[in-house]
């Protein structure tokens, strides 16, 4: 070897080795799939998408005019589908494109239009986010966006939504990767490395990359989504009617050693323990007496038009961080309700009647929440008209609804369970334990 040579052979080792340490692949970097491999996987992939994918709203076929169109649709069930099972989604999808058919008319839209139309997915940052990006397209001058380096510039969309949208409705030879296409490719190649590192989800980009169909790259991406969420599910993969079970590393490797399962890739990430805090809540109820009415209107708060939950309306509520028992949760609420709407028993109000109505565990992002409910009903002195001093239509942070009006609202699930209680209580019936769910967190008044 020439010494000329040398010091680019050293170079060349030194580059190989550093790309090495920084890209694990649960292997080596470089053990891609094999050419024949990826031939074979794109094929069985797509026939057997051609034949098993499932009949879904979003799945619409359009003509190449209305690749726009195709393009609002996939954005908007990619978003919904984040974190929500494809059953809850489909109704919602069929409601949303009913009222808001293209982008423009949803650029249209309010934000508390689109969160009662969200009410009850969950995660309400999605649907704002969705909101200001379809605002963001139709003000551009360019039209949407049709690559997926340009789609990332609109708000709320993602390297797997831009991926999505690019490849399904424009034809882009570019890559998704969510949960079920990691385990779809972690079982393939045997990757044990951590699903949540930075640099292994990086690797997992490269490898859906290298094998999206240039020719169907739309199909093919779904039908690593599709085999994801149904034959490659977590628990009990059905690894006999799997059409890429021969290039199977995971399955392959379970065959010839029954200690290893094909469950055991991905590895299994540890969450963090939820934590716990407690929220008392107090359905407030004023009666018109003076209308001989039998029924009140109850107080919705508003919460800000920014941040999570923006601009959905809840009952009046009291974060606390440790359990508290009943005259304590009573005075935080007494304080609350003074400071925001000058309610104040026996001094603006005469209390009718107060009830405890039960409580329930319900469990948002990160934390598990113990929820008190009580029942407040009451006629205020001066009857509802002071209340709303020094608030406009623009201000409002709250109001009084019927039971007509606050049955068809757009209410998160917690808040729907509060007032399920509350319909069970007037109807003298027994309020059964509630299940908990899933749904984003919510900041409200915190009493330390």
């Amino acid at each position: 070897m020439s010494q000329s040579s040398a010091p680019g052979e050293k170079l060349m080792r030194k580059c190989r080795k550093k790309r090495e340490e920084e890209e694990p692949l649960g292997g080596d970097i470089e053990d891609l799939f094999s050419e024949n491999e990826t031939q074979k996987i794109r094929t069985g992939m797509l026939d057997w998408y051609d034949v098993n994918q499932r009949d879904l709203p979003w799945r619409k076929r359009r003509s190449e005019s209305e690749k726009e169109r195709r393009a609002y649709e996939v954005w908007v069930s990619e978003i919904m589908l984040q974190q929500t099972r494809v059953q809850t989604v489909m109704e919602y999808y069929k409601r949303w494109m009913n009222k808001w058919p293209t982008i423009y008319d949803l650029a249209q839209a309010s934000l508390e239009e689109v969160n009662e139309m969200w009410a009850g997915l969950g995660y309400y940052r999605r649907a704002r986010f969705l909101l200001e990006g379809a605002k963001m397209v139709v003000a551009g001058e360019d039209g949407f966006p049709n690559q997926a380096s340009s789609l990332m510039k609109v708000k709320g969309i993602g390297e797997y939504t831009a991926g999505a949208i690019a490849s399904i409705a424009f034809n882009e030879a570019v890559p998704v990767v969510d949960g079920n296409v990691i385990r779809v490719l972690a079982r393939l190649k045997a990757i044990s490395a951590n699903p949540k590192d930075r640099l292994t989800a990086r690797n997992f980009w490269k490898l859906a990359a290298q094998l999206v169909d240039p020719s169907r790259p739309g199909d093919f991406n779904q039908s690593l989504m599709e085999l994801g969420a149904t034959l490659c599910s977590v628990s009990k993969p059905s690894c006999s009617s799997c059409p890429v079970s021969s290039q199977c590393r995971a399955f392959s490797l379970s065959e010839e050693n029954r200690t290893i399962s094909v469950t055991d890739y991905p590895t299994k990430v540890i969450k963090a323990k939820p934590r716990r805090d407690f929220c008392c809540v107090c359905v407030l109820e004023i009666l018109n007496l003076e209308r001989n009415q039998s029924g009140g209107r109850f107080v919705l708060v508003k919460r800000p038009e920014q941040g999570l939950l923006a601009g959905l309306w809840e009952f009046p509520s009291v974060i606390l961080d440790e359990e508290a028992d009943s005259p304590t949760r009573r005075s935080a609420i007494n304080l609350f309700l003074k400071e925001a709407f000058h309610v104040e028993p026996k001094k603006t109000c005469t209390i009718v009647s107060r009830e405890e109505l039960g409580e329930f565990v319900h469990v948002f992002t990160h934390i598990r929440r113990k929820v008190y409910v009580e029942l407040l009903v009451v006629q205020l002195t001066g009857g509802t008209k002071d209340l709303f001093k020094g608030q406009t239509k623009d201000t409002l942070t709250w109001k009084c609804v019927g039971s007509d009006v606050l049955s068809t609202m757009g209410l998160t699930s917690a808040v729907r369970k509060v007032y399920s209680m509350v319909e069970a209580h007037k109807q003298g019936l027994s309020v059964a334990p509630v299940s908990s769910n899933r749904t984003a967190i919510s900041r409200k008044r915190r009493i330390s």
